[in-house]
Parts: C-alpha cells; structure tokens; sequence
C-alpha cells in the first residue's frame, strides 16, 4: 500500500474530519468495548494462537516438500529440484488481524509455473495432505469460482487457494504488504 501524501499532506483522497486524538471518555469506552469482546470469548486466546502459527509453519514445510517432489517428477535436474520453492500467504481476517477464535485461515499458495494447478495442487499435493495423520476433513472445491483445498490441521480449518506464476523458481522474499509464511 502506498504512504504517499496528496498535495495537502493527508493519506488518501480527502482530508480527515478531525486531527484530534481520543478523548478521556472514548478511551474509556474502548476499554469497555475489549472488555465485553474478551468476556464474550471473541478474542483469541494464546495457546490458540500459538496452534495457528505451528500449523501455518507445517503447511508451509509441506508445500515445500511437495514442490521439490513435482520439480523432481516433472523430469527437471537436481540442481533446479534443489532451488524449487513454493510460498504460503496469509489473507482475509487473519491476516487482518480481525479473525474470531475457531475462523479458518485463508492462505494463498503460490508456486513455479511447471506446477500446474490440475495435477499437482488438487492431485499430488491434495495426495500428500490425505496421507498426513493431523490433516482431516480435506475437501477439494477444484470448480468454484475460486478454487481451493479446504482442510485442518491439528484442528485448525485451512482454505488454501493456488497460483503458479509464470516463472521456473519462486524465490524466497517477503513482501512488505503481505504476511509470508
């Protein structure tokens, strides 16, 4: 996202409507609000959260694996299995920050062109999660108007869409206006 100020030295298109910080009472009311939110279990408690980021952290291991084995399947030479990578990306109300206890986890996948979306998302890598014994209740939508695998992980509910790009190898960067895994 950009930073950039207009010509009046504001984000975006019109100016605010106040440039005064919170009064006393608005901060008090904004305790109350967290409170209620915490009483009513809509925040996310910490073991929780800790259990999404060891589930993102295997899956992301698991998209690795799975890369490298349809690099080495698709006939290309060790050194190219070798420099194969897949990403995950978080998106939606988790990566927003906003998700309530028990939400699913969009993730997108993003992979090396070779690895097409068909065969090796829905087939191999679908293949791969049904053989692990924390994934359950794996469903493949491949004719939504979004594709996607939708699964758990140790209980944690997981809908993973794919993109291939155009390039042979997907490198290992993290974009600033993205959540990588």
């Amino acid at each position: 996202m950009s930073k950039v100020k207009n010509n009046n030295g504001y984000h975006g298109v019109t100016e605010p409507i106040s440039l005064s910080g919170p009064t006393e009472k608005y901060l008090m009311q904004t305790v109350e609000v967290e409170k209620y939110l915490s009483d009513a279990r809509l925040y996310e408690r910490q073991d929780e959260a800790i259990l999404r980021e060891e589930v993102l952290g295997k899956l992301d291991q698991t998209v690795k694996a799975w890369i490298k084995k349809a690099t080495r399947i698709s006939g290309y030479g060790e050194q190219f299995v070798h420099e194969a990578n897949a990403k995950i990306f978080t998106f939606g109300s988790y990566r927003l920050g906003v998700h309530g206890p028990g939400a699913d986890i969009d993730t997108l996948c993003v992979g090396p062109r070779h690895a097409t979306q068909n065969e090796y998302f829905f087939r191999w890598l679908h293949d791969i999660l049904a053989e692990m014994p924390e994934v359950s209740e794996l469903h493949p939508v491949p004719d939504a108007h979004v594709p996607v695998l939708g699964f758990k992980i140790n209980g944690v509910s997981i809908d993973l869409v794919y993109a291939n790009l155009a390039h042979a190898a997907i490198p290992e960067v993290s974009l600033s206006y993205c959540t990588a895994v």
